[in-house]
């Protein structure tokens, strides 16, 4: 297996060609199609792979706008967890599970909070995990109660991996799950927001005593 990354400049958003290199095999999937390059239809057609799947991370615009291109050139099965993406080429899926996809084991995970339909695949040791967890900070959301069930699933489902888990995201670069525990800037490794941490108190019971002495 070997996985490509290409950047989007239209709302710089990272799209992944994962290829499966075994002479027998020789296919090809896409996670998040934000912008179908000539780069990456060269990659496909150079490499002599087939293009056999689509995953998408969330049905947002700006990670699903080269869609259309794609299934004006191949016919690939697409798999997504928003009824709107429907079609004949389509398979909604839901909750937690595994499918094959390009001769590879594909584990999805349902971790909304950013969007509801949104989904984390897990192919090998790495995880994709759209705009639910970039490097350093969680996801924007619209609530706090949907900000609280983002950091909820993130620790059950991200944090729960092993530490040297690759985490490849939706934008930005890379990170791992050990550098997500330590340094994530919305959440801890307890699953805890910043503002929920108590606030440290001090015994000061022995300054009104020596006051009053």
């Amino acid at each position: 297996m070997r996985i490509y990354f290409h950047l989007s400049l239209d709302g710089f958003t990272n799209c992944y060609v994962i290829v499966n290199n075994d002479p027998a095999v020789m296919e090809a999937l896409i996670i998040d199609p934000g912008k179908i390059s000539t780069e990456i239809i060269d990659q496909i057609e150079g490499g002599g792979y087939k293009l056999t799947a689509v995953l998408i991370t969330h049905n947002h615009t700006n990670h699903v706008k080269g869609l259309r291109t794609l299934k004006k050139i191949y016919t690939p099965k697409i798999y997504a967890a928003d009824f709107d993406l429907a079609s004949d080429q389509h398979t909604i899926i839901r909750g937690d599970g595994f499918f094959e996809a390009a001769g590879l084991k594909v584990q999805h995970l349902s971790v909304p909070g950013h969007s509801p339909d949104s989904m984390v695949f897990k192919i090998g040791g790495v995880l994709f995990t759209g705009d639910t967890l970039t490097s350093g900070i969680i996801g924007e959301t619209s609530s706090m109660y949907s900000r609280r069930m983002l950091c909820s699933k993130i620790q059950e489902k991200i944090f729960s991996q092993t530490d040297d888990t690759v985490i490849m995201p939706g934008h930005g670069p890379p990170s791992t799950v050990a550098s997500e525990k330590l340094y994530n800037l919305d959440i801890s490794a307890d699953g805890t927001l910043p503002g929920d941490k108590p606030i440290t108190t001090f015994d000061l019971s022995w300054l009104h005593s020596s006051t009053a002495d």
